[in-house]
């Protein structure tokens, strides 16, 4: 008698501990999902962007993630760095596809593209080396003031205009080279896809927005790859619990890279339609609130 008991409470106990292994699951498949739709929609956003600017992607991307990841797993003292590295893998592709997209309309420089990437691999590279060794809390300071630069820039910087028979040739030279390895270096320190800087300085030398838009993205893809094997390759030993390769999340890199690539073309298309000129104020008063985030975030 006293074995039938036991045996039926050890069926009992086996099944409460089935369901709740079960309703666990659950409760971990449901809050996968949320974080996949969350990063998907990220990447839509700076997909648009990408596009339609050039700028700004990845100064969203960075201000969204190290607010996500520490609620995903990732510890908060690594938050920041995650950020930046995720969001820098995600924009190779992202920049790829808007890149790809610019060249379909002629708008990529790619005489200009081939005297910077050089730079740009490096600055990366040595961009990222220095700061996986910044505390979190100074990275988060670096991002915010970039962004009131960044939307001081989009809302007040003077241009040159293009020659009035079109665009002046392609830029060229050991300038370009040089200026790609100090928006290579911010850019991995940022977790941007140098847009805010490679746009700016093309349109200064002359060269129609549209098509500084087109030949930012494809730096943009070198920016992206040198930087997020810098973050992944001088990454401490077990940066990130898992799901990781050193300081990349590689949910959020593949779930923002996915929707991003599918939403660039639409804001390239937009890019060649409308006026930049409200856009990019808007855009500045969307930084400001960016940093405003980063800062309080703090």
């Amino acid at each position: 008698m006293h074995g039938a008991w036991r045996a039926r409470r050890g069926a009992m106990a086996a099944r409460l501990a089935a369901h709740a292994t079960i309703a666990a699951l659950s409760v971990a498949g449901v809050a996968m999902l949320v974080s996949l739709l969350l990063f998907l929609a990220l990447g839509a956003v700076a997909g648009v962007l990408a596009g339609l600017l050039g700028v700004g992607g990845g100064l969203v991307l960075v201000a969204a993630l190290a607010w996500l990841l520490p609620n995903m797993g990732v510890p908060r003292e690594a938050a920041m760095h995650a950020a930046l590295a995720s969001s820098l893998a995600s924009i190779v592709l992202t920049a790829a596809a808007s890149a790809r997209a610019h060249n379909r309309r002629g708008s990529v420089l790619w005489p200009t593209v081939c005297w910077m990437v050089p730079g740009l691999l490096v600055g990366g590279w040595l961009g990222s080396d220095v700061a996986v060794h910044i505390d979190g809390d100074a990275l988060r300071w670096i991002v915010a003031v970039y962004c009131v630069l960044a939307a001081a820039q989009l809302m007040f910087g003077g241009t040159r205009p293009a020659s009035a028979g079109g665009d002046v040739a392609a830029p060229r030279g050991l300038a370009m080279t040089l200026a790609g390895g100090c928006i290579g270096a911010v850019s991995a320190v940022v977790g941007i896809g140098g847009g805010s800087m490679t746009v700016p300085l093309l349109v200064w030398r002359g060269v129609f927005p549209v098509r500084a838009v087109g030949t930012s993205s494809a730096c943009g893809v070198a920016i992206g790859l040198a930087s997020a094997v810098g973050y992944a390759l001088h990454a401490p030993d077990g940066a990130l619990p898992q799901f990781a390769w050193g300081y990349v999340y590689l949910p959020a890199a593949a779930g923002v890279a996915a929707a991003s690539v599918l939403a660039a073309p639409y804001g390239t298309r937009l890019a060649h339609r409308l006026d930049g000129r409200t856009l990019k104020r808007v855009f500045a008063g969307f930084l400001l609130a960016v940093a405003a985030s980063l800062a309080l975030g703090g």
